[in-house]
């Protein structure tokens, strides 16, 4: 079986830090924290980049930026800015999709990624070619549906 090749974004590395009183917030954690078992026990493969490196540093909370960056030594592939990956983000932010979540998307692209894992519902509405963006909730329940 091929193992998933899996980018989530920053807000995916954020929800378990975040207030879990809203059910689909506390469905989402769960889920992302699911993911991360899988990721440990090798059944995912984890690709980190640049953007994650720079969005998580202007993370004010030193405590969940240091948390969050230790998933970076679970990655199995780092995406490193590039010509390809800036080009391939314009072309994403033609669809609607702001500068940052483009590189994102742009460089799982890139780097063959199978799955963009993200809590944000505008990003899960977008039909990018070369990748299937989905919530961590659906991403579970495709996955198990798959054994």
């Amino acid at each position: 079986m091929n193992i998933p090749k899996i980018y989530l974004d920053m807000c995916s590395y954020n929800r378990p830090f975040d207030d879990q009183s809203q059910i689909k917030v506390h469905l989402e954690t769960e889920a992302t924290v699911h993911i991360q078992s899988g990721i440990r026990e090798g059944k995912y493969s984890l690709c980190w980049s640049f953007m994650l490196d720079n969005e998580n540093r202007k993370n004010p909370y030193e405590k969940k930026r240091d948390m969050i960056a230790i998933w970076k030594e679970n990655a199995v592939d780092y995406c490193s800015p590039s010509i390809g990956i800036l080009s391939r983000g314009r072309e994403i932010m033609q669809l609607g999709v702001k500068h940052n979540d483009a590189l994102h998307i742009a460089g799982a692209i890139e780097y063959k990624c199978d799955f963009f894992i993200t809590t944000d519902n505008r990003l899960t509405n977008k039909n990018i070619k070369g990748i299937t963006i989905i919530n961590p909730i659906d991403f579970v329940k495709e996955m198990e549906e798959s054994l």
